[in-house]
């Protein structure tokens, strides 16, 4: 029960400043900014890639699924004649 108090009290006892980014701070331009979108471009390009290599993997699985049946196809027609 006590934790359930606990917790609200030190969230209003956090000084505002330290909640705002640099961004929402106003300072729009400087380097915890520039950091900040680096930060986001190196992500991009970690998950855009790996993805891409997700995508790219079941395009060729199922494109080699469609090769299999087209060739499977006739052999089994002529079997059952």
């Amino acid at each position: 029960m006590k934790l359930k108090l606990l917790i609200p009290v030190l969230a209003l006892c956090v000084p505002m400043k330290s909640l705002a980014c640099a961004a929402c701070y106003g300072q729009a331009d400087g380097p915890m900014v520039d950091g900040m979108n680096w930060g986001i471009f190196t992500l991009l390009g970690v998950v855009v890639p790996v993805l891409g290599g997700f995508l790219t993997f079941f395009i060729y699985l199922i494109r080699r699924s469609e090769a299999l049946a087209k060739t499977a196809a006739p052999q089994n027609n002529s079997t059952n004649v």
